[in-house]
């Protein structure tokens, strides 16, 4: 059974919930899509879930974009961040489920398509062969599963002052913080059986990298919150009016982004 109080990287509150909506949309500013566009949205009884679906953004944003006889449904270990059920359009639910856990059997088999984003925080790298399995069995045969990321390990900043400082400073309250394995995403969907995989491997223009920067810039002050840790708490807020004035000069901590998707093959159960 999951636990009723979820292991989370990050405090779960109203900046959080600003942060990942406004994440949500400059990752379609770079990328230009809610679905990639090899995949379909013509089937008959489509069925769509977003595992680890948080603030159901991406989920309502595209149940807006789709017929309202597809079925949306948003899948996460917590519903905190997300809209009470009477405010979502009909044909999207929210339903409880954590990915370390094993599918509950009435969602084996059942998605057209499977969408996963932004768990590169919560995931360690031993975890995601496991945890990708679980997401195959939910697709249906001829299913598609997209999964996107930002490889942290692939980050870039110009100015290497306080900057560099604050990242030194939140990565080891949590070794989540440092993912290494969104880069071995295509590898992991071929060794978990799925086909036709594709990767959109990106790098954001700097007017957008500044913004997602910017954006991120958060989860540093929202790291050191949930460390307790009174010595950290004001380190970050030592270190946050020199970033922000390193931020103005040019100095941005960038990274690529990824998209990867792949397909159940149709004989699969």
């Amino acid at each position: 059974m999951a636990s009723t109080t979820p292991d989370y990287v990050f405090t779960r509150d109203y900046l959080d919930n600003n942060r990942m909506n406004l994440q949500h949309y400059q990752w379609i500013a770079l990328f230009g899509y809610l679905l990639h566009p090899v995949i379909p949205t013509d089937r008959a009884n489509l069925r769509i879930a977003d595992v680890g679906t948080g603030t159901a953004v991406w989920l309502t944003e595209l149940a807006s974009c789709l017929p309202d006889t597809v079925k949306f449904e948003g899948l996460d270990v917590s519903m905190a961040a997300a809209p009470p059920a009477q405010w979502l359009p009909a044909n999207v639910i929210l339903r409880h489920w954590d990915i370390k856990e094993p599918v509950p059997s009435e969602l084996l088999g059942a998605y057209d398509v499977v969408h996963v984003r932004n768990l590169a925080f919560v995931l360690r790298g031993s975890e995601v062969p496991a945890v990708l399995e679980r997401l195959v069995s939910l697709l249906r045969p001829g299913g598609a599963l997209q999964w996107g990321e930002p490889d942290v390990s692939s980050f870039r900043i110009e100015t290497v002052t306080a900057l560099r400082s604050l990242l030194t400073l939140s990565q080891p309250q949590d070794d989540r913080l440092r993912p290494t394995w969104v880069p071995q995403l295509p590898k992991l969907y071929r060794a978990a059986g799925l086909a036709a995989v594709e990767e959109d491997v990106r790098d954001a223009p700097s007017h957008l990298a500044l913004a997602m920067h910017e954006c991120n810039l958060p989860i540093h002050e929202l790291v050191a919150r949930k460390s307790k840790n009174k010595a950290v708490i004001e380190a970050v807020q030592d270190l946050m009016p020199q970033v922000k004035a390193e931020t103005r000069q040019g100095a941005c901590w960038a990274f690529t982004r990824w998209i990867v998707v792949g397909w159940k093959n149709s004989e699969d159960k």
